[in-house]
């Protein structure tokens, strides 16, 4: 395997854990912030919904500016921001204090999530590029595996504000990481052709390029149904099923590797029948299994096992989705690839706030939200990928992008 790939897999998913570990390490104390907070669980899901909303938004503002004046200096930005976005969670009086420090830290944590994108883009297109966004999850999945096991030990320990100074310390490693371990990809003579003008016009070609916003959607409602898991998961799990913390940190990791372990073969799989049929073969696994998950809780079924292994299940095939459908949607854009990547990020993250929020009011206390918001997104990517790919090419061999 090629050492630059796995190199830049490595940097790069290292990075984009910055703000996956903002959501992910701080789930097992959702229930002891709002004890401590005085506040329902509805009030500590904003904190949660205010990050990814920024999260979202932030990304249409990186995205251009990294056109325009390169990759590297709005990484050192985002990151900068982030930190004081940790550092004022941390010592917030109020759930509202928490809520809009969420929000700085979001619009911080965004620029290392999106930017990756771009980076790869803008050294590759085709197979190779879908095998190093495989690459880069594999790196990625040291959060959702690891961050909920650390954060429960930290609350353990402490409470659940060390986590924010936690993220905090991340945070620095990753503007360490930036500064001294990436490259800038985004060329001079590109950048002076990019303008907000241009970023502009971008996004208008964009939002009327119906392949791209297929492909962009189709990964969005599978990312909405991963991210309603993990904004109800640990309230499903430990209140309705009475795992305490760690158990659900366990039964959290447990999914996120089946999500993260499938999506290594996507370069395997890509190189042998092409990016489209993938796509399709992959939708179709997560749309039956979710549908099926949901058919068995409706019987009256409700069995905390059957639920972790359709799951598990589901969550194998969408590790296919996510990379395939990011490559096949940037695949023609390479030119303002970092405003592609920001408006495909923000559409995906709006939609799973959306998701996780609708989720979230319907809760009931028992699993049934939950795992019916699953299925619809799953068959609405289902549909999305019956109409956005109608046929199947040969293989595409990647190739090192111009």
């Amino acid at each position: 395997m090629n050492a630059k790939l796995i190199r830049m897999a490595i940097v790069l998913g290292l990075l984009s854990v910055i703000g996956p570990v903002a959501i992910d390490m701080y789930l097992p104390a959702l229930p002891e912030i709002g004890g401590q907070l005085g506040v329902t669980d509805a009030s500590v899901q904003l904190s949660l919904m205010s990050f990814m909303a920024a999260f979202a938004l932030g990304q249409l503002i990186y995205g251009p500016i990294s056109d325009m004046i390169g990759r590297k200096p709005p990484l050192y930005i985002g990151t900068l921001v982030f930190i004081a976005g940790s550092i004022g969670c941390a010592v917030a009086p109020s759930v509202e204090w928490l809520i809009v420090s969420r929000f700085v830290q979001g619009i911080g944590g965004c620029a290392a999530m999106s930017l990756p994108r771009a980076i790869v883009r803008d050294e590759y297109t085709g197979a190779e590029a879908a095998q190093l966004f495989s690459l880069i999850m594999l790196v990625f999945s040291i959060s959702p595996i690891l961050a909920p096991l650390a954060g429960s030990v930290v609350i353990a320990f402490g409470d659940w504000r060390l986590l924010f100074w936690v993220m905090g310390a991340v945070g620095v490693f990753g503007l360490i990481l930036s500064v001294v371990a990436l490259k800038e990809t985004r060329p001079k003579h590109l950048r002076t052709e990019s303008t907000i003008g241009s970023a502009i016009r971008g996004y208008g070609m964009l939002l009327k390029d119906w392949n791209f916003l297929g492909l962009t959607f189709i990964g969005a409602f599978g990312m909405s149904a991963f991210m309603a898991f993990i904004g109800n998961s640990s309230f499903v799990f430990i209140e309705h099923y009475g795992l305490t913390p760690t158990e659900y940190s366990l039964a959290f990791s447990v999914n996120a590797v089946s999500f993260f372990a499938v999506s290594q073969s996507t370069g395997i799989l890509v190189k042998r029948f092409g990016l489209q049929r993938v796509v399709r073969t992959a939708v179709t696994g997560f749309a039956l299994s979710m549908a099926l998950l949901a058919g068995i809780f409706i019987a009256g079924i409700d069995n905390m096992w059957v639920l972790s292994g359709l799951m598990f299940v589901a969550f194998g095939f969408l590790g296919l989705v996510l990379p395939t459908t990011g490559v096949l949607a940037m695949e023609e854009h390479g030119e303002f690839a970092g405003t592609a990547s920001a408006l495909m990020g923000t559409l995906q993250m709006v939609l799973g706030a959306v998701v996780m929020g609708i989720v979230g009011a319907f809760h009931d206390g028992t699993a049934i939200p939950m795992v019916l918001g699953f299925a619809i997104c799953a068959i609405l990517a289902f549909i999305l990928t019956q109409v956005t790919i109608r046929t199947t090419v040969t293989p595409v061999v990647g190739a090192p992008a111009e």
